[in-house]
């Protein structure tokens, strides 16, 4: 299994937002390039980067950090927030994104997720963010009538080879994940599965690795302290 080092950015700075909210954030001093680096000197080999500032907005507000990232890791990095058009998309994979996030668009706009995917394969994920079962959009602002889990299960049939499946009840809460939740995916989606929200303990770890996880985005807890990278990724490699 792969663990995802979460870097969100919001004015340019490494935040972290508790359950989604905007008014409920944690600002680090690290700058965004120095957490890159840093996890890879622990190690990780990817990472989740968000432009919160763009999944608000819908516009790709801190690309020129983003791209500094990509270009100066020699990581792979997955990079969502604001991605809702097909300029946005070419910029982000031509800067060297290893894969580009769409969330609000994938809700909104079917036909094109679907030409995105014809293009950019499996460069192209999708994000589905969770709340209370349905699907947010909009940097979680609102939230719309479809099923989360029902939508991901149809992920496969559209060609869609990645989902990053956040549970917003647990995002930031250092509260532990939806673990049975991640197991239903598992069992019902044919997409690779990437469970982000809430991830805090090793044990959590090995059992979303058991399950058959594809990868999991941890934030919070790295940020914190209370999970040590180098141990989540022996952990996630089955070494411990």
């Amino acid at each position: 299994m792969k663990i995802f080092p979460a870097i969100d950015i919001r004015n340019g700075k490494v935040v972290r937002l508790k359950y989604g909210d905007y008014d409920q954030q944690e600002e680090y001093e690290i700058t965004p390039l120095e957490a890159a680096r840093e996890f890879k000197e622990c190690g990780a080999r990817c990472l989740h980067v968000v432009d919160l500032d763009g999944a608000k907005d819908g516009v790709t507000t801190n690309y020129d950090i983003i791209r500094q990232i990509v270009e100066s890791t020699d990581m792979f990095v997955e990079v969502g927030g604001g991605i809702r058009n097909h300029d946005s998309i070419k910029k982000y994979i031509d800067a060297g994104a290893g894969r580009v996030i769409l969330g609000t668009l994938a809700v909104n706009n079917l036909p094109f997720l679907r030409d995105m995917i014809q293009i950019y394969g499996d460069k192209i994920a999708v994000g589905i963010d969770a709340k209370n079962g349905r699907m947010a959009i909009n940097g979680w602002k609102e939230t719309t009538y479809k099923d989360a889990e029902e939508y991901c299960s149809r992920t496969g049939l559209l060609g869609i080879k990645t989902v990053i499946f956040t549970d917003i009840s647990k995002d930031g809460a250092l509260e532990g994940t939806n673990l049975e939740l991640y197991a239903r995916l598992v069992k019902n989606c044919e997409s690779d599965i990437i469970a982000s929200g809430g991830v805090t303990r090793l044990e959590e770890i090995a059992a979303l690795r058991d399950m058959g996880v594809h990868g999991a985005v941890i934030g919070k807890a790295l940020y914190s302290g209370v999970l040590d990278l180098k141990k989540a990724l022996a952990v996630a490699r089955g070494e411990e």
